[in-house]
């Protein structure tokens, strides 16, 4: 495709790319932002595209992974660290839901249930609990790993039953 095919191409598609910009942010400035950077980058890179590729599909690729950066951007630039806060002795007990009696009596509730599972699903539950990924479970215990997932999985069916009331 020669250089006139091509702007041609990416002029047809403004309104595409208009009403896909608008599905992304949901803001006519922000779509028209994302409008133009888009046409920027496409037209930085005119020599990577392939006459064999889908040019739509193309543009807009280049669309939403522009979308996706300037969103990871702004989440960095707005995601605020207290350095006035002690990270090591934080006092959390007071929203963890334990200090209640209510709490306390859930916890409890939770803990009979676990200890109720037939020995095959808790103890593999409760290592998963405890921090143990699949693959290890599966090497303390001998069990091959597709066993491993399906106990807890069952485990957590019997637990929802149980506990239904507690939600």
């Amino acid at each position: 495709m020669n250089a006139l095919q091509f702007k041609k191409n990416l002029l047809g598609m403004q309104e595409n790319m208009m009403n896909f910009a608008l599905m992304l942010t949901a803001n006519r400035e922000d779509a028209q932002d994302l409008m133009q950077d888009t046409t920027l980058k496409v037209l930085d890179n005119q020599e990577k595209f392939i006459d064999n590729v889908n040019f739509k599909g193309w543009v807009l690729t280049i669309m939403r992974n522009i979308f996706i950066n300037n969103y990871h951007k702004i989440v960095r630039t707005q995601t605020v660290v207290d350095q006035g806060v002690d990270l090591y002795n934080l006092d959390i007990t007071n929203e963890s839901g334990f200090d209640s009696p209510e709490g306390s009596y859930q916890i409890q509730e939770i803990s009979k249930a676990i200890e109720n599972l037939n020995k095959d699903l808790k103890i593999p539950f409760s290592m998963y609990v405890s921090g143990y990924k699949y693959n290890e479970i599966a090497e303390k215990l001998n069990l091959p790993l597709g066993t491993v997932k399906s106990r807890i999985f069952f485990a957590r069916q019997e637990l929802q039953k149980t506990l239904k009331d507690y939600r």
